[in-house]
Order: structure tokens, then C-alpha cells, then sequence
């Protein structure tokens, strides 16, 4: 009996117990359905995630404030303390509070080895956006412009040539233009407040339109026009009330090692700065996420253990029920090694057609939910399929599955290969 023929014969055998077998291949079907969605979602959420830490564009980029003390969770507030409450007093000059950058920490950031410009993040509140006359609508500023690359649907990224914007998508039917690409290259109008209230016009081309993201919605503005804007409302401000900021951006070599980075962070820290990269921003986010895929993935895992008990004991009983059956194919000739290759091979069918089927139907089932989640509950977190489905991650578990059916059916195989020509021809 050629490899073929064993192959040929096991999938014959199969379904002799049609019930039996059925039962089996449902229990797989519904491990490997688990195991393919719960993937899928890792996939999704992963990408999407990869998608937004890519937009942050940060692998060069440090987000530079103040270092507070750190005071464990656990110990609750720290006291009131009068007298550091005056020396905090104190520590102002220039009517600029303590805990805020000044021009004389940017500098020492700047002046820091291994940096190469410094921007301060600096807070502004436009009035409204205006486009050719449509009306005017209230304006929210993405804090997030100075250090993030947009998710674009159209146009190109922020420069610092000129006033520059992003437009969200959600923008786009007020403003009155007609789609995304209609909007690139125009020009809008910003409306802002100075100190005394008093109304300034400014205008700036929208360069690009942007998804939703996860790093906030809003108008994006480039660093030329955030400048402007931060002028224009700080005009009117008394003389000697000081310039603040909550915090900077730094940028460094991109091409810098990780070591080279803790040193940078390091050494502002001993002049008193925080500094996080953006992995140290989104590590714990990332690492919830995979830790809740790993948990949902478990329990797949755990399925499709119980699944191959059901191969164990469908397979024992075929050989009881078949025992002399085995004794006559070993008396016409047949090996040990091609009896425990028919029942393997019966295991490892039963394998492959639970998980394929429970792949082919989370695939389908998955397609379906995903798009929907996506134009209704998810509608905001524009760019996110929640299921993803990588062909390589799907053969992966069908190949991991039929693994576990081979592993599974590996007692029985070994009972069948053992049986004894003459007893197994003598058993009622």
C-alpha cells in the first residue's frame, strides 16, 4: 500500500462512524473558529495600532516637560506643606510658574548632547474656520501636529513653509467642499482671539485632509502657523507676565541606538526634564491590547485541547471496532508502520477538516462583522478593520491544528500498529 493509497483509505475510513466522526470534527471547527477570529483581531487591532504609532512619526522625537517627584499610587496624596508651598511661589520669575518650560529650559534642552532642535508645544484656541464665505465653524486645534505624521486621505504632510493645515474628514460637507481632494491647495480662514478679546483674521492652505485617529481629532497646523497664531493671541499681553510653556518637542538622530537614546533621556533628566519617546508613551497601551488577544487566544488553545481528547477517543473506538480488520490487513503483509500511518492519517484528516471549515467560516462570518462594525459602532476610528485575516496567519493554524489531530492520534495509531495478527483475528 503506496503513501497515496493510506491517504485514500483514511479518508474512507473517516466516516464510517458518521456521528462519531461529525461530533469530532465540530469540536475542532469550533477551536480553529475561535483561534482564526481572535487572530484576526490581533491582526486588526495591531495594524491599526502600528497604523497610529506610525502617524506619531516619532521614532525621532522626544516629548520634553518639567520632571514632577514621583510619589507611588499606593501612599495616597502627599501633605500640605506651607512652606514648600512659598518656595514654589518663590520659584516663579517672571510671573511664569513653577513646573512650566521657559526660554531658558529650552535653551538647556537644546544644549543637551545628542539633540538637534527643540519646539515648544504651545496652546492655541482660534474663534472659527471659514471657507470661501460658507459660514463659520468653531475650530478645534490637534495638540499632536508638532510630533505626529497624519493618517492622510489626501495631500501631503505638514512642512514649515507657510501657513499650513490638515482638515479633518468630518470637516470636509461643512466647510462646503466637495471631497477630500477638492479641498487640497485652498485657502481657509482662521479667526482668533488676542488677550483683550480683541478679533484677528488670518489665513492658511490646507495641504492635506486627514482620518480620525487614535492621537485626536481636529485641525492639524504646522509650526509657521501655530507661531502666528500664538502671537496673534498672546497680543495685547502685559509687559513682564512671561512666556510658558507645558512642554517641548526635541528632536535627535534618527539613525540614534536605543542606548544613545537612554543616554539623551538620562541626561535631561538630571537637569530635571521628562522625556519620553513614543514608545514609553504607547507601551502599556500596546501591551493591554496584546495581553487581551493572548487571553482570548488561550481560550481557543483550551478548545481545541478538549478537541483532540474527542480525536483520542473516536480513534480508540475505531480500533476497537475494527481490530480484526487490523489483524487481517498484518496477516496479508501490512507493516506495523503502514497500520500507525492509516490511523494517523485518519487523525490528521479529521484535523484538517474541522479547522478549514472553522477557518473558512470565521473568514466569512468575520469579513461580514468587520465591515459593519466599521460603518456603525467603530464609525469614528476611521481606517480600523477590527478582524484582519492574513493568509499566512490562517494556513498557520490549520497547519498547528492538524498538528495537535497527529499528536492526538498518536495512542490510537500506536495501539492499532501494535496488534497482534492472530489475537486481533480471534477478537469478537
Amino acid at each position: 500500500m503506496n503513501p497515496f493509497d493510506v491517504i485514500a483509505t483514511a479518508i474512507g475510513n473517516t466516516f464510517r462512524s458518521k456521528l462519531r466522526t461529525t461530533l469530532t470534527i465540530l469540536a475542532i471547527f469550533i477551536g480553529a473558529f475561535t483561534l482564526t477570529v481572535t487572530s484576526a483581531i490581533g491582526t486588526g487591532v495591531s495594524s491599526y495600532l502600528d497604523n497610529q504609532i506610525a502617524g506619531f512619526g516619532a521614532a525621532d522625537v522626544l516629548t520634553v516637560s518639567k520632571a514632577t517627584d514621583d510619589v507611588p499610587a499606593d501612599d495616597g496624596p502627599a501633605p500640605y506643606d506651607p512652606e514648600e508651598a512659598t518656595l514654589d511661589n518663590a520659584a516663579q520669575q517672571d510671573g511664569i510658574p513653577a513646573g512650566v518650560l521657559n526660554v531658558a529650559d529650552l535653551d538647556a534642552v537644546a544644549n543637551t548632547a545628542g539633540i538637534r532642535d527643540v519646539s515648544a508645544l504651545v496652546t492655541v484656541t482660534p474663534r472659527y474656520l471659514e471657507y470661501d464665505g460658507n459660514g463659520k465653524y468653531e475650530m478645534t486645534v490637534n495638540p499632536n501636529a508638532s510630533w505626529s505624521r497624519a493618517d492622510l486621505v489626501s495631500g501631503k504632510q505638514l512642512t514649515g513653509a507657510g501657513n499650513q493645515v490638515h482638515l479633518p474628514t468630518s470637516y470636509l460637507d461643512d466647510l462646503g467642499f466637495e471631497d477630500a481632494d477638492s479641498a487640497v491647495g485652498e485657502t481657509v480662514t482662521v479667526g482668533i482671539s488676542d488677550y483683550q478679546g480683541g478679533l484677528h483674521e488670518t489665513h492658511a492652505t490646507v495641504v492635506g485632509v486627514q482620518n480620525v485617529s487614535l492621537l485626536g481629532g481636529g485641525v492639524r497646523l504646522n509650526q509657521t502657523f501655530t507661531d502666528e497664531l500664538y502671537e496673534l493671541q498672546n497680543a495685547g499681553k502685559p509687559a513682564g507676565s512671561g512666556v510658558s510653556y507645558y512642554a517641548a518637542t526635541a528632536h535627535f538622530d534618527m539613525n540614534a541606538s536605543q542606548d544613545r537614546v537612554d543616554r539623551i533621556q538620562a541626561d535631561l533628566k538630571k537637569q530635571g526634564y521628562s522625556a519620553l519617546t513614543v514608545a514609553d508613551q504607547l507601551g502599556t497601551l500596546q501591551t493591554v491590547i496584546s495581553g487581551i488577544i493572548g487571553v482570548l487566544n488561550a481560550f481557543a488553545v483550551i478548545a481545541l485541547i478538549a478537541a483532540a481528547f474527542g480525536i483520542i477517543n473516536t480513534l480508540l473506538m475505531s480500533v476497537q471496532e475494527r481490530t480484526r480488520e487490523i489483524g487481517l490487513m498484518k496477516a496479508m503483509g501490512m507493516s506495523g508502520g503502514k497500520v500507525y500511518a492509516l490511523f494517523s492519517a485518519e487523525a490528521v484528516f479529521i484535523g484538517f477538516v474541522g479547522s478549514a471549515l472553522g477557518a473558512s467560516v470565521a473568514i466569512g462570518v468575520g469579513s461580514v462583522a468587520s465591515n459593519v462594525l466599521s460603518t456603525t459602532l467603530l464609525a469614528d476610528l476611521e481606517g480600523l478593520q477590527v478582524l484582519q485575516f492574513a493568509p499566512t496567519t490562517v494556513g498557520l493554524i490549520v497547519l498547528v491544528v492538524m498538528l495537535i489531530a497527529f499528536l492526538a492520534g498518536t495512542i490510537p495509531a500506536r495501539r492499532a500498529a501494535r496488534q497482534n495478527p492472530i489475537d486481533a483475528l480471534r477478537y469478537e
